[in-house]
């Protein structure tokens, strides 16, 4: 009985990896991008995973004390990189940490995106966006309707409540907005596309002065939203699809991790 109630507690490493690239396959992600296990943890039998946008040192502390074998983010660490890990480099401090305690980090970030039921479609679906479907050309961003017109000044208040977020938005208040596309997190370059798509407005998470001001040239609504806010819809989902095979892995949501930027 002892080895059945073992086998039931823990996943194999590599298990894990292969459910992961079930839920965003490796080969969604952009070219740029570092995914997938980048710490290798201690026990190849992992038991508790903790979920995260960052591997902070907040989130790593989180995951120390509560007995995490493994951390899932969004986000990779030795984004560009990395020569030197030490424990006061921002960051290598969250990896430092997690490597200290034997715990793994496995991050999927660009093929969760673009994934099915992944970052994108987990932002349209929390704002009201219906029919949604992958923007092209890479089928990171989705683009679908509102059940109904509304004015644009309407869907940015909707979206603030929806994200518990402060918007900055570009485009007309009084404009009656149906067409949504939306890309969570840094992506104000896609402007341009979700415009060509037939988008009346433009949710993402993070844009730069002269993104937005090709979109006020465009004519396209434009909504600022915050890069921590319109990811971290993801995470209860993941965890969700995570668990759907009957194993007893335990998931959570980080409870200490907070956007870097908050309002007023």
């Amino acid at each position: 009985l002892g080895d059945v109630y073992k086998r039931q507690h823990h996943m194999h490493i590599s298990n894990f990896t292969e459910k992961m690239q079930q839920i965003a396959p490796r080969e969604l992600k952009m070219d740029y991008d570092n995914v997938g296990l980048l710490i290798g943890p201690e026990k190849q039998e992992i038991r508790r995973v903790l979920v995260a946008l960052d591997c902070t040192s907040v989130t790593a502390k989180e995951a120390i004390e509560w007995g995490a074998d493994l951390m899932l983010t969004h986000h990779p660490v030795f984004f560009r990189g990395t020569k030197r890990i030490a424990p006061d480099d921002p960051a290598t401090a969250g990896a430092y940490m997690l490597i200290r305690h034997g715990i793994g980090l496995f991050a999927a970030h660009t093929n969760l995106d673009a994934a099915e039921d992944g970052v994108n479609d987990a932002l349209a679906e929390a704002l009201g966006v219906q029919n949604a479907v992958p923007m092209e050309p890479d089928g990171l961003g989705r683009i679908g309707t509102l059940a109904a017109p509304v004015s644009f000044g309407t869907f940015a208040k909707t979206v603030e409540e929806r994200l518990n977020t402060a918007v900055r938005i570009s485009g007309e208040i009084d404009r009656i907005i149906s067409r949504v596309a939306v890309i969570g997190g840094a992506a104000g370059e896609y402007a341009l596309l979700a415009h060509d798509a037939g988008a009346d407005v433009f949710v993402t998470g993070e844009c730069r002065h002269h993104e937005a001001l090709y979109a006020r040239e465009m004519g396209i609504c434009l909504i600022d939203a915050g890069h921590y806010e319109t990811e971290k819809t993801v995470l209860n989902r993941l965890i969700g699809r995570l668990h759907c095979d009957g194993d007893d892995v335990q998931y959570k949501v980080s409870e200490y991790e907070y956007g870097p930027l908050r309002r007023l």
